[in-house]
């Protein structure tokens, strides 16, 4: 199993997740009942793995986000008292987003220069994901939003997300804010404010419209849980109004 396990996400994902949800279940369960939930974690994996369109592997500009969700997903029905998702997720933001804590010793989203910068990555990112879902249909179609000059906001969506069908598939929409929530965490990790109305597991997309923390549209929004466990922005003191 062990040898199957590492030959089969071999280059997914970093290596250091395996380590890091090992240490968790250890540290939360104790080392025997962790060893006996890891043997678990990847016999769900390599079951997942096997019913995953094809998403390129590690040619993927995604693959941590989407093999390294497939270890999230692969997790959580593991553990034998099923904990309320909220309980997980500085476990699992810290795994997926410590990139952007390290980011953001040096980059700081309410500075003019850098929230250009990461407007042209979002730009770079599209263009490579728009050829990429020529050759893997199933995966991420991300559609780019012109730079909102004016309100210093970059935006961007994706209408189609293959954590958001892989979670509806297998009875386990549950466990995908897991994921989704990070975004909000990595944002404010560079010093920035993420304002989203829905993923596409809640919503009919993912849209991202990230300015400075300090901006003052930042300061319009709030941001809530709702019912289904994702994080979502709205208006402060106005329920349910939609982001313009």
């Amino acid at each position: 199993m062990n040898e199957r396990f590492e030959r089969a996400v071999s280059g997914l994902y970093p290596g250091t997740y395996n380590d890091k949800v090992r240490g968790w279940l250890t540290e939360r369960y104790g080392e025997e009942e962790a060893r006996s939930i890891w043997e678990r974690t990847k016999e769900n994996y390599l079951r997942y793995l096997d019913d995953l369109p094809e998403m390129g592997g590690k040619k993927n500009g995604h693959a941590s986000a989407i093999y390294g969700g497939l270890l999230i997903f692969a997790l959580y029905p593991a553990l034998p008292d099923q904990p309320p998702i909220a309980e997980m997720q500085e476990f699992v933001q810290g795994l997926f987003m410590e990139p952007f804590t390290k980011l953001g010793k040096v980059f700081d989203l309410n500075r003019s220069r850098d929230m250009r910068l990461i407007n042209m990555v979002f730009r770079s990112v599209g263009k490579r994901d728009r050829k990429d879902i020529k050759k893997y249909p199933d995966g991420f179609v991300n559609v780019s939003e012109p730079y909102d000059k004016e309100h210093h906001a970059a935006r961007y969506h994706f209408t189609q997300c293959p954590n958001a069908e892989f979670a509806k598939k297998h009875g386990l929409l549950h466990v995908l804010p897991l994921m989704c929530n990070c975004d909000f965490f990595g944002i404010g990790e560079i010093h920035g404010q993420l304002i989203r109305r829905g993923t596409c597991g809640n919503a009919a997309l993912c849209d991202y419209l990230v300015v400075g923390s300090e901006n003052p549209v930042a300061k319009e929004y709030e941001t809530v849980t709702d019912e289904g466990g994702f994080l979502i922005s709205r208006r402060a003191g106005k329920q349910g109004e939609e982001i313009t």
